[in-house]
């Protein structure tokens, strides 16, 4: 068994096809039918069953498809560390990040570490703070930046900048032209927001919480599911939302939304690291760039 083979089994069982397995690693249909047709003759063990056209995983490949898993990771891990002994003259990094860090803060962070370290590729994720911790919980991403806070044992925490939330209409919107805003005014209001799950949605709902609003109770005409999503719907007059100032900050200056009179708390964004993992020399450098960007 070679970890060619596990890593092309893995392939097809995900898909639960041979062909699209195939093109995704850049193989002939045939090489990847023969490699899982010797495992299945090496071990004399049936991993798939056709059911009409597709394939689908018998019990026996359901259970290896784990350790194939569980391999293909500890390999890989082992492939980290020896990259690591190189210093940063190769290696790879990857990275999650929720959608206002992606979209707003950390695209500079990117561009000043690849500048400075051209050999180290780096990937990026885009998800909200839910689908963030999960990538580096289950070790896809070596480092996630979110904007909510996460309770997990196995991730450490960091905050590495501050944001501030703001409360934003369209120009000709009460709540905007107030020299004040209510709890009455925001129970009146209809809003356009983000989704369950995302770092910017937990903040306002702490924020009406706080001022004795139950957020079950908000007109709610959208929840979207990006930054701009909500940002071109209260554009367009459906609403108002709370967002981070990165967000907006271009649309208000242009006169498309105008921002309302009312104090919110402001939020951390926070880097996540598997507290197992090894940490890479690649990792323990963009943290520290991201420290700069910080202390500046």
């Amino acid at each position: 068994m070679t970890l060619e083979q596990l890593r092309i089994f893995v392939a097809v069982a995900t898909r639960e096809h041979v062909t699209q397995a195939a093109h995704d690693l850049n193989l002939t249909q045939s090489a990847t039918s023969a490699a899982v047709a010797a495992l299945e003759a090496r071990y004399q063990t049936k991993l798939f069953d056709r059911v009409g056209r597709r394939i689908v995983l018998t019990a026996a490949g359901r259970a290896f498809l784990v350790e194939a898993k569980a391999v293909l990771a500890r390999a890989a891990a082992a492939e980290t560390v020896l990259n690591d002994l190189a210093g940063l003259k190769r290696g790879q990094l990857a990275l999650a990040a929720s959608q206002t860090i992606a979209g707003y803060w950390l695209p500079a962070i990117i561009h000043r570490f690849n500048a400075a370290h051209p050999a180290i590729a780096l990937q990026l994720s885009i998800g909200n703070t839910e689908q963030v911790a999960a990538r580096v919980r289950e070790g896809s991403a070596d480092l996630g930046f979110v904007e909510g806070d996460v309770d997990d044992p196995l991730l450490a925490a960091q905050p590495v900048a501050e944001d501030e939330m703001v409360l934003v209409g369209p120009l000709d919107h009460p709540l905007c032209r107030a020299s004040s805003v209510a709890a009455s005014d925001l129970k009146a209001a209809r809003w356009v927001l983000r989704e369950q799950g995302s770092g910017t949605r937990a903040v306002l709902e702490a924020a009406l919480h706080r001022l004795g609003i139950d957020p079950d109770g908000l007109d709610v005409v959208f929840d979207l599911p990006s930054n701009e999503a909500v940002r071109g719907a209260v554009e367009a007059g459906a609403g108002v939302t709370v967002l981070s100032r990165l967000v907006v900050m271009r649309a208000v200056k242009a006169g498309l939304l105008s921002v309302a009179d009312i104090s919110l708390p402001k939020r951390h964004f926070y880097s996540l690291r598997h507290r197992e993992h090894h940490q890479t020399q690649a990792a323990r450098e963009f943290l520290r760039m991201v420290g700069e960007t910080r202390a500046g």
